[in-house]
């Protein structure tokens, strides 16, 4: 094994090892493979994933038309269109796809959108604002349309009721409901599970007591929901006795607590969760726990207890506890 590249001539080149080499995310590797089939051939015990040269290379050509301002999904078409990879060099304007001109659109970034929606919500406009988060879970994937274009627009519509006075300020607060509800919504409606009934041990979502503000939760339901891994979210509030039971009773793989505020961060919970264990005596195993949200800020990462600080980590650090 080369320790620098994380290839070996038998099984090619990790995930870690390919994203560093593209200077992209492994979860957006990972998002690539279950969202457009841009996976590995080979994978070593059936799940881990490891990327031969042209796998590589058919990663690199999805790269350069990305870079470019190409939709993630029209990328991935011409890169594995039905006359094969493509196979030209890209270049800022048209470009040849298997003997026709391809035009490259001009990216929409994700502060654009998330301009557009921020207006929509103002003016109430439901329709649009479904319109723009269906348009932006296409051209960003869930994770990029959740971390880029819907939590900031969130934040800000926050922000401006924060500082608006009482007039002004109501019209803000129903913009964010209204927001959010739709956000909600679009995030249930780009979720595409690719097995349901699979017998993997679960993800288990829930707020913790107190805690009533579930969107990011849902965002991460939706994204575990659509690579595959099963999922049990329990949304908002869940009495401590009430989780400890359903981590007994589900022998889940990683556990995530999410946090709003410090008020409603409690260690004595995480330390509940962590020492829930299941299964026959003598092979006993306990869950991995995530503890998300602002409210854990001054919590560090201790034994089987990580804190990932956005959705895009929460996904490395629950895969990783998926594949051991």
């Amino acid at each position: 094994m080369d320790i620098e590249s994380g290839t070996s001539p038998e099984a090619g080149m990790t995930t870690g090892a390919v994203a560093l080499r593209l200077g992209v995310a492994p979860t957006t590797l990972r998002s690539w493979d279950h969202r457009y089939g841009l996976g590995p051939a080979v994978r070593e015990g059936g799940r881990h994933r490891r990327w031969a040269p042209a796998d590589v290379a058919l990663l690199e050509r999805m790269c350069r038309l990305t870079a470019h301002g190409v939709a993630p999904a029209e990328a991935a078409r011409l890169v594995r269109g039905p006359d094969g990879p493509y196979q030209g060099q890209v270049s800022p304007g048209p470009d040849t796809y298997s003997g026709r001109v391809v035009l490259i659109p001009a990216p929409r970034t994700a502060a654009r959108a998330g301009r557009g929606l921020g207006r929509a919500a103002v003016r109430l406009d439901s329709p649009r604002l479904d319109t723009l988060l269906a348009a932006s879970v296409t051209e960003h994937g869930l994770v990029g349309a959740w971390e880029e274009v819907m939590s900031p627009t969130l934040r800000a519509i926050g922000r401006t009721w924060a500082a608006s006075g009482d007039a002004a300020g109501e019209r803000y607060v129903e913009a964010e409901h209204l927001l959010s509800w739709h956000i909600s919504t679009a995030l249930r409606r780009g979720c595409r599970p690719k097995d349901p009934e699979s017998d993997e041990p679960p993800v288990l979502l829930a707020c913790v007591p107190g805690e009533t503000h579930t969107l990011a939760m849902e965002a991460l339901a939706a994204v575990l929901g659509e690579r595959g891994l099963p999922v049990r979210m329990f949304g908002a509030a869940v009495p401590a006795g009430a989780l400890s039971e359903a981590v007994r009773r589900t022998g889940p793989r990683a556990v995530v607590l999410w946090s709003q505020t410090r008020l409603t961060a409690d260690r004595v919970l995480v330390n509940l969760v962590r020492a829930t264990a299941w299964g026959i005596r003598g092979a006993r195993s306990r869950p991995t726990v995530l503890i998300a949200g602002p409210g854990w800020t001054r919590v560090r990462d201790t034994a089987g207890v990580r804190r990932p600080k956005s959705l895009a980590q929460a996904l490395d650090f629950i895969e990783a506890a998926n594949d051991g």
